[in-house]
């Protein structure tokens, strides 16, 4: 889920990239990085954290140059050492190539191995170096290498490659990832989100298609589209539930309206509960609480107060940094919540872990009745197209009842979204949106990960296991009490 960037044409073209990435510091906590061409070399600069941490006062001077391509990292490939800091930057038969990355390929490690055993040699863990490899094995130009190069993977991959005279921003034939374009004057910009436009006062032109590679050299523009049509699309729908900034565009839709939206097919689904109020788990919950709220009629509250200072504690890498996270980020406000029933409102349930901690909280504080209600529906399948989900054992619905989540979180109910109800609200269909952490249905073949078991029903199994897997649950249940309240 990392965020990408691109200025081309521009004498400030390092500045207004470094700024940009501030707009999509939301996708990637881990490093961040900028590699910038003067024509006729490329510089890059990477560091661990956050873009200020990683960028210090005055360094970014050593930079310059009229292109530049900047990247803030979500690692899912790869693991976090500096060495996997985007932009990578490598010297082959094409001369000095970079790229920037924001997907997960499903075949690269498959790929990797044959490479490996040719000869290769492989200075990072990131599936992003694949790409490189591949495309110094073809004669060039650097474009027709780069297209021979995207055709052998799979998955999800909007990328940036620069080189010392032309950037190639490109999006995969499903179009998994957002990659938008806008201008400053004569100055173009490519993004992950049309946020990073709206920072940078730059104006939104259109999203790259699925599967068109965008060419800028020599101030001109070449679009091509050279990769088999695949007859339909496959937009992340989870960069509406959660991941995308509220204030970004996509299809011509706000992510904060869909949101919302979100929010008020849930209320009509979960129409029979009776509540006194609804209350956001701050800050991804808030656009769904809204709708809901607008939806039911009944009263949005502030029942949780978040600290600002802390990031998102999904992305967190490690369960005990997640929990010290939600400690350290969420205070209840008692006088909201003492002897109230409460909708409580968020947008998903991955490993249940934090939603637990925060139904604690609010039992602490006085709450009533806790009705945990989600503007998704359960996540059963892990992700392999870049959100970090990469093991069943990590998902709470796909190994456990609805029952029995609703056990371990400490609700008085628990209601999910319904796929339909995901759809109706995003404006997406089965043909042009990816759900298959909803669903386990893959876009594509998922070639170097195996899923067994996956699960055939909502509710985690065969009926006549059923009883069986919520005995498990509860002593489960029983042995983590101490740990998560």
């Amino acid at each position: 889920m990392c965020g990408i960037i691109a200025v081309a044409d521009s004498r400030n073209a390092v500045p207004l990239t470094a700024t940009g990435l501030f707009a999509l510091q939301h996708r990637g906590q881990e490093a961040a990085g900028i590699v910038a061409s003067d024509g006729s070399r490329l510089r890059v600069l990477t560091g661990l954290g956050l873009v200020d941490e990683a960028f210090p006062e005055g360094s970014l001077k050593a930079l310059t140059g009229s292109y530049a391509v900047g990247h803030t990292r979500y690692a899912t490939s790869g693991d976090g050492d500096l060495r996997n800091a985007q932009p990578l930057v490598f010297e082959h038969v094409h001369g000095p190539l970079a790229i920037a990355h924001n997907g997960n390929l499903t075949n690269a490690r498959t790929i990797r191995k044959k490479l490996e055993t040719r000869g290769a040699i492989f200075r990072t863990s990131s599936d992003s170096e694949v790409i490189i490899h591949l495309t110094a094995r073809h004669p060039g130009p650097i474009e027709d290498a780069v297209i021979a190069a995207l055709r052998q993977v799979e998955g999800a991959y909007s990328c940036l490659f620069l080189t010392p005279t032309k950037l190639i921003a490109v999006r995969d034939p499903l179009g998994f990832r957002p990659l938008v374009m806008g201008r400053i004057g004569k100055a173009r910009v490519f993004a992950s989100e049309t946020t990073a436009l709206e920072l940078l006062g730059a104006r939104f032109e259109r999203e790259l298609e699925p599967g068109e590679m965008v060419i800028v050299e020599g101030g001109r523009l070449r679009s091509l589209k050279p990769f088999p049509a695949h007859g339909r699309s496959a937009f992340c729908v989870f960069e509406k539930v959660y991941f995308a900034r509220p204030d970004s565009v996509f299809g011509g839709r706000t992510v904060q309206t869909d949101r919302q939206a979100l929010g008020a097919e849930l209320a009509r689904e979960m129409s029979e509960i009776a509540a006194d109020i609804v209350v956001p788990v701050p800050d991804s919950g808030v656009p769904h609480a809204m709708g809901f709220s607008r939806a039911s009629g009944l009263p949005l509250e502030v029942g949780l107060v978040r600290n600002h200072y802390i990031g998102r504690t999904f992305i967190q890498p490690g369960q005990a940094a997640r929990d010290m996270a939600v400690r350290l980020k969420l205070a209840p406000v008692a006088s909201v919540l003492k002897k109230k029933r409460i909708v409580l409102i968020d947008d998903s349930i991955v490993r249940g872990t934090t939603s637990r901690r925060i139904i604690g909280l609010l039992r602490r504080a006085g709450a009533r009745e806790i009705h945990m209600a989600i503007a998704s529906p359960p996540i059963v399948a892990p992700c392999f197209y870049g959100i970090d989900t990469p093991s069943r054992a990590e998902l709470i619905a796909a190994t456990r009842s609805r029952e029995a989540i609703r056990r371990f979180l400490g609700a008085d109910s628990l209601t999910y979204l319904s796929i339909d109800g995901l759809l109706r609200a995003t404006g997406g269909t089965a043909k042009d949106t990816c759900t298959a952490c909803f669903t386990a249905r893959y876009p594509t073949p998922i070639v170097d990960f195996e899923e067994p078991g996956l699960i055939g029903s909502e509710a985690g199994g065969p009926a006549a296991d059923q009883k069986a897997r919520d005995a498990r649950d509860q002593a489960r249940d029983a042995d983590e009490e101490d740990i998560y309240i």
